[in-house]
Formats: C-alpha cells, sequence, structure tokens
C-alpha cells in the first residue's frame, strides 16, 4: 500500500537524530530488515486474493474486520490505548483517512482482476510524484530540476511497465477489462495521494492507530455486504480472506512502521520498493506470468525515479 509508504515517510524524519547513538549502526540495520519483511509480505498479497476467490467487497471488508481485530490485539498487549482516544480534528481525519482508504482498496482488488497483481501494483506507484504535484499546486512546494527530470522518467517507466509500449509496437491491443484496470489502478493512485496529504496533515494521530482507524471504519462501512450477498464457503477462502487481514494489514503494518522508526527517510524511500518487486516476482514464481523485457525495464526506472524524489524530499525536510 504506496499511501501507508509515504505516511511512514515523516516518521522516518525523526529519526535521523539517531546518528549520535552508539547502537545507531545496529538499529539501521534492524529497521532495514524489518522494512524488507514488511515489503515481502505485502508482495504476498495479491497471491492471497485470487486464492480467496471472492467478490473485491467481500475481501475489502475481510480485510478491514481481520485487520482491526490484529491491531487491536497489538494495541492491547503493547498497552498504547491511548494512541485510538481521538477528538477534534484529528478524529475528522481519521475517519476521512478511513473512508478514503476503503475506496481505494476496493480499487485495489478490482484492478487486480483485470489486470495482474505485477503491473497493478507497480502503476500504483506513481503516488509519491502525485504527492509532489499536488504539494506544489496547493501548499507552492518547489519542484527541483531533479525531481522533474525523474518525474518524467516515472512517466517513461509507467508507460513501458504498464506494457503500452510493448502494445504500441507490436501492433496488439488490449481488452476493454486490462484498459479499465489500468485506468482503476492509475485512480487508485489518485486515491492514495490524496490520503497520503490527508494523514501528513493530521496532527496527533501515529500511522498504527491511523490504520486501525481505517480498518474500523472500514468493518462497519461494509458490514452489511456479506449479509446481502452471501458469505465464503466454510474452507480455504476463510483462511485466504483471514490472512488479507492478519498477515497484510495488521501485521505487516506493525512491522513496517517499527522499521521506518529506526530509518532515514532516504533509506524508506529507497526499500518502500520492496513491495512492488517482490509482488512481481510472487506472482511471476506462483503464476509463471513474468514481466516483459521491456515492462521490467520501466520497473528499474520507475524504482530510480522514485529514490531521486524520496531522497531528494528528505533531504528538504532534514
Amino acid at each position: 500500500m504506496p499511501a501507508d509508504h509515504r505516511r511512514m515517510n515523516s516518521t522516518a524524519s525523526l529519526s535521523t537524530s539517531l546518528g549520535a547513538h552508539p547502537h545507531a549502526a545496529a538499529r539501521e540495520r534492524s529497521g532495514m530488515w524489518l522494512m524488507v519483511a514488511g515489503g515481502l509480505m505485502l508482495g504476498t498479497l495479491g497471491i492471497f486474493l485470487e486464492e480467496a476467490g471472492q467478490s473485491p467487497l467481500t475481501a475489502v471488508w475481510f480485510r478491514c474486520a481481520f485487520g482491526l481485530l490484529t491491531l487491536t490485539a497489538w494495541f492491547a498487549v503493547t498497552r498504547r490505548w491511548r494512541e485510538l482516544r481521538l477528538s477534534g480534528a484529528a478524529r475528522l481525519a481519521a475517519v476521512s483517512a478511513g473512508v478514503l482508504a476503503v475506496v481505494n482498496w476496493i480499487l485495489f482488488f478490482e484492478a487486480i482482476e483485470r489486470t495482474s497483481i505485477g503491473v497493478r501494483t507497480v502503476v500504483v506507484h506513481v503516488q509519491p510524484f502525485l504527492v509532489m504535484a499536488f504539494g506544489a499546486l496547493w501548499w507552492k512546494e518547489r519542484i527541483t530540476r531533479a525531481q522533474g527530470i525523474a518525474t518524467f522518467a516515472c512517466l517513461i517507466g509507467l508507460a513501458l511497465a504498464s506494457g503500452w509500449v510493448d502494445g504500441a509496437l507490436t501492433g496488439a491491443g488490449w481488452s476493454s477489462s486490462y484498459l479499465w484496470g489500468i485506468g482503476l489502478a492509475l485512480l487508485n493512485s489518485v486515491g492514495y495521494a490524496a490520503l497520503t496529504l490527508i494523514a501528513n496533515r493530521a496532527r496527533g494521530v501515529t500511522p498504527l492507530a491511523l490504520a486501525w482507524w481505517q480498518c474500523a471504519v472500514g468493518a462497519v462501512v461494509l458490514v452489511w455486504w456479506p449479509f446481502v450477498h452471501g458469505w465464503p464457503p466454510a474452507g480455504p477462502a476463510w483462511a485466504w480472506l483471514a490472512g488479507l487481514g492478519a498477515i497484510h494489514t495488521g501485521l505487516a503494518y506493525v512491522v513496517l512502521y517499527a522499521g521506518v522508526a529506526r530509518l532515514s527517510a532516504g533509506r524508506v524511500a529507497v526499500l518502500q520498493f520492496v513491495y512492488p518487486a517482490s509482488a512481481v516476482a510472487v506472482e511471476w514464481a506462483v503464476y509463471g506470468r513474468a514481466l516483459s523485457p521491456s515492462q521490467l525495464a520501466g520497473v528499474l526506472m520507475m524504482l530510480v525515479a522514485l529514490v531521486v524524489v524520496g531522497t531528494q524530499r528528505a533531504a528538504r525536510q532534514a
């Protein structure tokens, strides 16, 4: 989930003061491993969705419900209940972010059904560039020359990664379903950018508390869906759906946020691409769906562009 990574960047900037600590190197090393572990977990999300074989709205409700249970258990074990008590603008931001997160997850699953796990995950990672553009438009943030070049490179990488260039060169057409999938993934990226802006402007809300509120809002808003459209049959589907919430929402968020608290924002910008890279690799290993050479080149271009934008923003925030 790209918006969550952006929220983590603001937390990561606080960790730059750790350099003077005698155990700073070990702390950063553990942070890197935690972020890699979290990214690898998220990379298997699409497999759980496909194996569950349920509609996107059913999958989103289960993700919210089991994610809520897992995060609640974490807050109970760590005795951090105070983080969940919000009021005023903080509560409004959390609820708004929750509604937007639910819409994003629905778009996420709908896009995967029409394209592929890897393509959809890579396409949505234009989100950091949208955040940069929105920041320049609304808050008059300056875009450096390096960021401008990186944005242009990202657009080229996106055209390659999505398969658009392959199709144009070979004369191959796309089904309307595939085009809809790409469109939903791009719309999903816009939604994540908006979610990031809400999260970055929210005061007094920790990242994990925001994740808890997102799951809580989703579980309440969509609770009617399985009652109206039916519950999944007893068996493996329930285990796959439970994994979407417990592993890819609850556990992954805890691990990622623990890792980012130990790292500088520049390192977070690099490591957040573990998620889409692992999604591509897992899809190839499990289903044999490999990206073409030009698509892989596009993924690499997007990775380099993302690193440039992330490190530039980190340097300006330091």
